[in-house]
């Protein structure tokens, strides 16, 4: 008995299902085509900017070009850095406050633009809360100088033995009120009750007046002035870190020489805006921390007068807490600032 019914069409099925895998092959194929979503994974996909709040040439400058040509090394990306200089570092910040928090747009910035400025200007951001602290670069400290051509001091003792001899007599100069500079140089005043005073410039005219001999000290970061100091041009009397630096071992710190508890100098840092994905935080803090301690550039930043400062992002956060706390006390007890 023969089955009258249709038999299975088998060659139109396979067809079929033959067809349909080619069309997903080929919505597959398309797909690949297509750009790979930008995402963390493969943070830098362009070229990154570093932001300088200050201009060229300065400390802040000096560290963030020797990291940023090691970081376009290790990530395959340029790292660019743009000076945007201008109201004690507060313009350069606010434009990294305010970019996208992409990971392209980051700043290298000190102590004065994240930790006193708060204080000493009225703000129309919070840098403690809206930028993120990526990685501590470098501690610097300040260090005391004198001009040997215009003065016969040959130690911080003969310094203050002058001072003492002639109250009122001795001016300090500093690259500005509220600057880490001339803060220095109050504390140094109020831990011995020296009569000393301040005259507050813009920048390297500070420098320029010591030199001429138009003031007699000034704390200057160890960077700005090794070049100097190395030339003859200026004398380090001491150093304003609790430990000696490593790139001035035989210069006492400030509180070896009788100004106990003395600590005050400046230290750098990658930040990023707020926002900014924490995996691309976390491959910027890892590379900074792999950068300045690699043995050329541990070196070149000891050589310069910059210790370098590998850690968590979280230790640097802490840190600036601290910082910013400290130097709200000083400023107000300084005068820098009101109490209102």
């Amino acid at each position: 008995m023969h089955d009258h019914r249709r038999p299975t069409t088998l060659p139109g099925r396979l067809a079929a299902r033959a067809a349909a895998i080619l069309t997903a092959c080929a919505a597959l194929a398309s797909t690949a085509l297509l750009p790979a979503p930008a995402h963390a994974g493969s943070y830098p996909e362009q070229p990154v900017r570093i932001i300088v709040a200050f201009s060229a040439g300065g400390t802040t400058d000096i560290l963030a070009r020797l990291v940023a040509d090691h970081m376009s090394k290790k990530l395959g990306q340029s790292f660019i850095i743009e000076n945007k200089p201008g109201a004690g570092g507060n313009i350069g910040t606010a434009y990294v406050v305010n970019a996208k928090p992409d990971g392209y747009t980051l700043i290298i910035d000190s102590v004065g633009p994240i930790a006193i400025n708060p204080t000493l200007h009225k703000l129309p951001y919070d840098p403690l809360t809206d930028l993120v602290a990526v990685a501590e670069i470098a501690d610097v400290p300040n260090v005391l100088v004198v001009a040997p051509a215009h003065s016969k001091v040959k130690s911080i003792d003969d310094l203050v033995a002058q001072i003492k001899k002639a109250p009122g007599k001795y001016n300090y100069s500093s690259t500005g009120v509220g600057t880490s500079s001339h803060l220095s140089g109050y504390l140094m005043g109020k831990l011995q009750n020296l009569q000393i005073t301040h005259i507050p410039y813009k920048g390297a005219e500070a420098l320029n007046d010591l030199l001429a001999g138009r003031v007699q000290f000034m704390f200057a970061t160890i960077p700005s002035v090794h070049a100097l100091i190395e030339a003859g041009k200026l004398k380090p009397l001491a150093v304003s870190s609790p430990k000696r630096s490593r790139s001035m071992p035989d210069i006492p710190t400030m509180d070896e020489a009788g100004f106990k508890g003395f600590r005050a100098g400046s230290w750098f840092g990658m930040f990023a805006p707020k926002g900014t994905p924490q995996e691309i935080v976390d491959t910027l803090r890892e590379t900074v921390n792999e950068i300045i301690q690699m043995p050329d550039v541990s070196k070149q930043m000891i050589q310069q007068g910059a210790d370098p400062m590998p850690g968590s992002s979280e230790q640097f956060r802490d840190f600036i807490k601290e910082e910013h706390d400290r130097w709200k006390e000083i400023l107000i007890e300084s005068g820098a600032v009101s109490q209102s």
